[in-house]
């Protein structure tokens, strides 16, 4: 069973970074709100298989990608019910993790 969670979006699909505008999210980008990551800033999670731009989302938590060489992991989130394999979430999160030493680990 996986954990639900809600999810406020702040660079939704179709958005630049705002710091790198070269930086595309081709995906919803968002922080669970109340969950302090490594860095002292919100849980990042990537929200994947929605296909228009959100500013909300209520999801499971599917996925961690595990950054070697960041203080910060970050949380892969689906909507309820569907899975993705470790190759499909890579591939749609190839555009940011490229920069990283990635694993991902399937909850």
């Amino acid at each position: 069973m996986y954990k639900t969670v809600k999810i406020t979006v702040d660079r939704p699909k179709g958005s630049c970074h705002p710091r790198y505008p070269d930086l595309y999210y081709p995906v919803n980008y968002g922080y669970v709100d109340g969950v302090t990551a490594p860095d002292g800033e919100e849980q990042d999670v990537y929200i994947l298989g929605v296909d228009e731009p959100l500013e909300e989302f209520v999801g499971e938590i599917i996925a961690v990608i595990h950054r070697e060489n960041d203080i910060e992991d970050k949380w892969v989130a689906v909507p309820k019910g569907m899975t993705l394999t470790a190759d499909e979430i890579i591939k749609q999160t190839y555009f940011q993790e490229k920069y990283f030493k990635t694993t991902v680990i399937l909850l």
